[in-house]
């Protein structure tokens, strides 16, 4: 245990920053990977009878991974959606990713789980993605957009117990995120919180794999997934997912990331130090948050997997159950109108 606490304190000397061009705490490794045409074969049962055509681009609501994800229209029928687009015939890694993300999404049917519409193949080698349109965008856009202001409490606890249902649902299809995080947690301005972005998740009863490869945000992946040997080898991936949404609740909290301090930008050194070898983060000070918030948080950041609280538990905790639901569900819905008015 001294050896823990000595590294925690080295943690507090400058360490590099990665370049700016390149995405912080992304390890995502690159495998052999599947042909453009193992693309078509994947989704050749949830391809959409559109056509890229068929859709009005509205505004670009994001970048990333490869792709754009654009807010879009059915000139038909008006419908509005977001279409992610992806350029697959070049770059192998994201063929594996969208075949990943459309073999999870068309096996998922709740209201806790950003809504699957279809593929478009284009003519290009490019694959859209159709999804439900999320109109308040994500959990992370909406902290930026407030100046990193923390958010409220009761708006924690309704947005934790949303996440919460979205993650029971996938758990009892035996499908775990692995990335989960603020920005793939998706609101809308009914105050409705979704789970998004399946890039790199996995159905657990197709593989024998125990889940243990290094995919998904380094910043927000549990201790025994980044030093598996060292937790017994196999780990429970369901508890790595609980991990996750307790640090991405924390950070919106705090309204910076809690493993380091507000601003700083880390490499991937530091930050399997700051979760393997650091002391797991700490509850806000007594008095400063309620004791049923700081509980909660203590549950789902449990170094050893084993002793983090399951999805199930989590929602019987009393931050989560015991809530006043109009008022949490208000203080939510009444964030999201603030900030799309800043």
């Amino acid at each position: 245990m001294a050896v823990v606490r000595q590294r925690r304190v080295n943690l507090t000397l400058e360490l590099p920053l990665p370049d700016s061009a390149s995405a912080p705490g992304d390890c995502r490794l690159r495998f052999p990977l599947p042909p453009p045409s193992a693309v078509a074969a994947a989704t050749s049962t949830s391809t959409s009878e559109h056509r890229l055509s068929d859709f009005e681009k509205l505004q670009v609501l994001g970048h990333g991974n490869g792709g754009t994800v654009y807010k879009v229209r059915h000139r038909r029928t008006a419908a509005v959606y977001a279409l992610k687009v992806l350029q697959t015939d070049t770059d192998a890694s994201l063929r594996r990713q969208v075949s990943r993300e459309v073999e999870i999404l068309r096996h998922t049917d709740s209201p806790f789980v950003v809504r699957f519409h279809g593929v478009i193949l284009g003519p290009s080698g490019d694959v859209a993605v159709l999804l439900e349109q999320m109109d308040a965008g994500s959990l992370d856009s909406l902290l930026r957009h407030r100046g990193n202001r923390p958010f409220p409490e009761p708006a924690l606890a309704e947005i934790a117990c949303q996440a919460l249902h979205g993650l029971a649902y996938l758990h009892s299809h035996q499908i775990v995120h692995r990335d989960l995080k603020p920005s793939n947690l998706l609101v809308n301005r009914s105050g409705e919180v979704k789970i998004a972005d399946f890039g790199v998740g996995k159905i657990l009863r197709r593989s024998l794999d125990p889940c243990v490869s290094y995919v998904g945000t380094c910043a927000y992946m549990s201790p025994e997934r980044f030093d598996p040997e060292s937790y017994g080898g196999d780990y429970d991936p369901y508890a790595a997912d609980v991990w996750s949404l307790g640090l991405a609740v924390l950070e919106l909290y705090l309204g910076h990331f809690p493993l380091l301090p507000a601003g700083q930008r880390p490499d991937w050194a530091a930050l399997m130090c700051a979760i393997c070898f650091g002391e797991p983060p700490a509850p806000p000070p007594e008095g400063e948050a309620s004791e049923d918030f700081r509980g909660f948080i203590g549950c789902c950041l449990q170094k050893e997997s084993g002793e983090r609280w399951s999805v199930a538990e989590l929602l019987g905790h009393p931050f989560v159950a015991g809530r006043d639901r109009s008022e949490s569900a208000r203080a939510l819905r009444d964030l999201i109108a603030e900030t799309a008015e800043s």
